[in-house]
């Protein structure tokens, strides 16, 4: 179900973070409700599931707020951070609510972690190159907009049956 913005104006971090809360929120109503069977259900090639997508957003975000703009060695990151299809693997004892959960938790941490850094405060990313935090905002806006699109598709494809 399409929900309008609950912030439309204000400051440009204010903007960039309900909107990428928003994503997030989003990203999981996808799989919030569905059966583990369904949550799980690969109507695609790939690992794309719904509960696929929310942990692979957590891998994202520890990737970018945790191991990229805090620094923290691999050991210190509260989760997996690796990048690409392994970021798309659920372990069969995990639950939708547990993975949700792990989701909100390192949603949370990242909105900590960013608390203490400016729009402008920048790093260097192995890949990607030089990045500001405005611009690992808005990528992460695009890539929770993207991946809550095929959500929004298995959703549809699953509660049609």
């Amino acid at each position: 179900m399409y929900a309008l913005p609950e912030k439309t104006t204000g400051p440009e971090r204010e903007l960039l973070e309900a909107m990428l809360d928003r994503g997030r929120l989003a990203l999981v109503e996808n799989a919030r409700g569905l059966s583990e069977a369904d949550a799980r259900r690969r109507l695609v090639p790939s690992l794309t599931t719904p509960i696929a997508l929310v942990k692979h957003a957590a891998v994202a975000e520890r990737r970018w707020f945790q191991w990229l703009i805090a620094g923290l060695d691999e050991a210190e990151i509260d989760g997996p951070s690796t990048p690409g299809d392994p970021s798309f693997v659920v372990a069969d004892e995990e639950t939708v609510a547990d993975v949700i959960a792990e989701y909100e938790r390192t949603s949370a941490r990242s909105r900590e972690i960013a608390a203490g850094f400016s729009l402008d405060d920048r790093w260097t990313h192995p890949v990607v190159g030089e990045v500001t935090l405005r611009f690992v905002y808005l990528f992460l806006i695009e890539e929770l907009a993207r991946h809550t699109g095929h959500g929004d598709i298995l959703r549809e494809q699953l509660t049609a049956r």
